[in-house]
């Protein structure tokens, strides 16, 4: 008797060709609250829209002819050989799976680039490092001295490669749409008050059942030692009601990671001005992150792209640069390295991955921005990142925004 194997029609192919089809899946898959803590940016959302608008304002400039055989996407970013200019950049909380920061670590070893951990993930540092991904911890400037030296120490007996101090966050978090709901903790009260909304995205509640895990909000990596994890609130006042830090101690920060880890590099998060550039050059720092931290500074803070040639122009030869914001596809990270990054981070765009197919659809979130990657690099007729330049692109007058650079004049052309 010959069986037949008959396909459910109604079964979606795991597989997504574009971060845009991650992104409408994950849409579909998580509760409204979750799904828009993911898009959400501050106030009206100016600099977010600008963040993906600014990409569409530059253009390619293909050969028809010269195409070479063989292209390469490996580059050293703080010192670590990466097989792509993209890496993973620190968000909290990832509940949106119950593998969380693990499974996205996993994907970031398999496709050989760096892991930023954020100090308010749901993950443990230890559990992270021990996938075998090249990690770098993530910290803001929050509680005292004592505190942040502690949690050093821990990221460093880890194994983390580096850190990462995020400073651009100013608390603009009023939403003209509304800001989703984030409860305190998940508990039985909590899941019966929110069950309505959760109800309708069954695959993602039978998730955490499977995992016999419920979405975790707590900050593991803030814990005190011997102490317990604070709630991701309770590390939010602690971060609110510190004060804010002066270059002195950005310069202090940068030599305690120095001393703790033997040299390992300090990465600043969420330069915009040329100024601040400079200071951060003479703080010592390894490299910088071009950033509005995804829209959610101040809204109206430029687009981290047109910030990018300005401050790559001011420090590039003394530092790395690299930026993040508004990445969601390869021609976006060829547009960043020919304006002068060595690399470009992403967050949403893995994070709707996450959501959409767990590990395996970070890796394919990762595999599609390569694969743009390639396809750019094949139309520019270069064989390494290192050839690609401003030339390349059809870059408009006024394009670069150059903030700090002269108080006369905001813009270049």
């Amino acid at each position: 008797m010959l069986l037949m194997k008959i396909e459910n029609p109604w079964k979606q192919n795991p597989w997504f060709e574009s971060v845009a089809v991650a992104q409408e899946r994950a849409r579909r898959r998580l509760p409204k609250p979750v799904y828009g803590a993911l898009v959400a940016g501050s106030e009206r959302g100016q600099s977010i829209a600008d963040n993906q608008a600014a990409f569409t304002e530059l253009g390619m400039a293909p050969h028809v002819v010269g195409a070479t055989a063989e292209r390469s996407q490996s580059t050293t970013v703080f010192g670590q050989q990466i097989n792509s200019p993209v890496i993973i950049s620190p968000t909290g909380v990832q509940a949106v799976h119950p593998d969380g920061e693990v499974a996205v670590a996993r994907a970031a070893a398999a496709r050989g680039t760096i892991m930023g951990l954020s100090n308010f993930a749901s993950k443990s540092v230890e559990e992270v490092v021990a996938t075998g991904a090249t990690t770098f911890f993530q910290m803001y400037w929050t509680g005292d001295r004592d505190t942040m030296i502690q949690r050093m120490q821990r990221a460093h007996e880890a194994g983390s490669k580096g850190l990462i101090a995020t400073l651009d966050w100013s608390f603009s978090m009023g939403r003209d749409w509304g800001s989703p709901e984030i409860p305190e903790k998940v508990d039985l009260k909590t899941m019966v008050r929110m069950a309505p909304q959760v109800a309708t995205k069954v695959r993602w509640g039978m998730r955490f059942l499977k995992a016999r895990n419920i979405p975790d909000l707590t900050a593991p990596n803030l814990a005190p030692p011997g102490g317990a994890a604070p709630t991701f609130f309770g590390a939010y006042y602690e971060w609110m009601t510190t004060p804010a830090p002066t270059w002195e101690d950005v310069a202090w920060m940068r030599e305690t990671w120095s001393q703790i880890s033997g040299g390992a590099p300090f990465v600043l998060k969420g330069v915009c001005r040329i100024d601040d550039a400079l200071r951060a050059v003479d703080a010592g720092v390894a490299g910088i992150s071009v950033s509005n931290h995804g829209g959610n500074n101040i809204d109206g803070t430029p687009a981290a792209i047109r910030m990018v040639r300005p401050i790559a122009e001011a420090v590039g030869s003394q530092i790395d640069v690299v930026m993040d914001g508004g990445v969601r596809r390869g021609s976006d990270v060829v547009k960043a390295v020919a304006l002068g990054a060595k690399a470009v981070l992403i967050g949403r765009a893995y994070l709707w991955g996450l959501a959409a197919n767990g590990q395996a659809g970070v890796e394919n979130v990762i595999d599609v921005i390569n694969g743009g990657i390639d396809s750019a690099m094949r139309g520019l007729a270069v064989s390494s990142l290192t050839e690609l330049t401003p030339e390349h692109l059809l870059v408009p007058a006024g394009f670069d925004r150059a903030l700090g650079a002269d108080p006369a004049r905001h813009l270049v052309g």
